[in-house]
């Protein structure tokens, strides 16, 4: 009876989005509002719409007390200018109302719903030199044609969903024998030699959840926010420009986190996709997104309607943030490859990657059109900046034309150290509560 009262006050009271390009709203950015009834993770079904436009948020005031739930994004293009073609406007309004007045009774499940695109492979386990190298050769033994892919490590942990189609008939595969022969030999390459936690394989049609998302669940359960000493440059860097993420509570209201971290595309949504997974709502909330870093402040509790309580539960939450941060930062250098697809091609270029010592650090695989649009982050087996000799000499492997190196992020400027000061927007909301005597949770180091 409850869910069938909620669905009834959701149709009569359908989301409004409104967007406003008049420069007295805001001379730098789109200004988006989305009112609607208020449900767990309207807040990350928004979002979510904004990113996969490539939209960036470079402002945002979040409230959802009493039931309400009432945003407003300041957003920019690519090319950090406002929205101004009407039918992506256009898009944009429906996809949210779309979005934000959609109830799901899946309650954030992975599901499996038929397809004869492609068949959707999901894969966890202990990240090391060559294992994407691996994987793909087995896929290409067996015949199976990738034609995306995204593939994330983080903590000495590797997570990617694959798509992959027959390569005889471009289609989804169905065999059940063949299927279970891929999952043995993928969970066999995922094994390798000392993974102490067990490799995962899942193979299914595709399903509702967004690939982002999964990729974090996936590495989520599978624990890779717990620390792992590192050595080489990248961990003095990583010491050094790691997020700042505080914890606070305000009596029994709220816990209140800031985070403070180096700007980046799609940080919010990776932010709040954690909470939502991790069943924590966002009541109130502000994003700054300046030229370099980033400041996010959100006032949470759990569903069960209580703020954090346990230290236990303060140092897991601020160990996830941190990984929600980490999983997606561009570590080591960018490499595009441009070239036409075939069967067995990622299979080359990861090979020669791998003969070349180079470490596949994140990737994302794309083909449309008979075209292979794939994206690597790569450093040396050690995990430090590459030779730059080293990819001259794979590039001449490949094809100068086919592989352009696009951004060595070693370069990017570091976020200049601030001290976290809480009630950076809601300082007034709430003034009449001091924050003197509350303990202030600190990230590791």
């Amino acid at each position: 009876m409850d869910d069938e009262f909620a669905k009834l006050i959701r149709r009569v009271n359908q989301p409004r989005v409104l967007i406003d390009n008049d420069n007295n709203a805001c001379e730098s950015a789109t200004v988006i509002k989305v009112d609607s009834v208020n449900k767990h993770g309207i807040l990350l079904e928004v979002v979510q719409v904004l990113t996969d436009m490539n939209l960036t948020i470079t402002k945002a005031y979040i409230s959802s007390d009493g039931g309400w739930f009432m945003n407003v994004f300041n957003v920019v293009d690519n090319d950090g200018n406002k929205i101004r073609d009407k039918e992506v406007i256009g898009y944009i309004q429906s996809s949210i109302e779309t979005s934000a007045g959609f109830v799901s009774s899946r309650r954030g499940s992975v599901g499996v719903m038929p397809s004869e695109e492609h068949t959707s492979i999901e894969l966890a386990g202990t990240d090391r030199p060559g294992l994407l190298s691996e994987v793909c050769a087995v896929l290409a033994d067996l015949r199976c044609n990738v034609v995306n892919a995204e593939i994330w490590t983080h903590n000495a942990r590797a997570a990617a969903v694959v798509h992959v189609t027959d390569d005889s008939t471009g289609c989804a595969i169905n065999d059940p024998k063949r299927l279970s022969t891929i999952r043995e030999l993928l969970c066999n390459v995922l094994k390798g030699s000392d993974d102490l936690k067990t490799a995962k394989t899942m193979l299914s049609a595709p399903g509702v959840m967004h690939r982002e998302r999964r990729l974090h669940q996936i590495m989520f359960a599978d624990g890779d926010y717990e620390k792992v000493e590192r050595a080489g440059v990248w961990a003095a860097k990583e010491r050094s420009s790691r997020p700042q993420v505080t914890l606070l509570n305000i009596e029994k209201d709220y816990t209140v986190i800031t985070m403070r971290s180096k700007d980046r595309p799609k940080l919010l949504f990776d932010i709040v996709c954690t909470l939502t997974d991790m069943q924590y709502v966002v009541f109130h909330g502000m994003v700054n997104a300046g030229r370099i870093e980033a400041y996010q402040e959100f006032y949470i509790r759990h569903v069960d309607g209580h703020p954090i309580s346990s230290e236990a539960e303060r140092v897991r939450v601020i160990q996830c943030l941190e990984a929600a941060i980490e999983r997606r930062g561009s570590e080591g250098l960018e490499l595009e490859l441009c070239t036409e697809d075939r069967l067995g091609l990622l299979s080359d270029i990861t090979r020669i990657f791998r003969e070349n010592s180079l470490y596949i650090k994140r990737a994302l695989i794309s083909t449309k059109g008979g075209k292979a649009n794939d994206t690597f982050y790569v450093t040396d087996v050690t995990g430090n900046p590459v030779d730059l000799k080293i990819i001259d000499s794979v590039r001449a492997q490949i094809g100068h034309t086919a592989l352009q190196v696009k951004l060595n992020s070693s370069l990017a400027p570091k976020p200049p150290h601030q001290e976290t000061t809480m009630g950076h927007f809601f300082g007034n909301l709430f003034k009449a509560r001091t924050f003197q005597n509350f303990k202030v949770i600190r990230s590791y180091s």
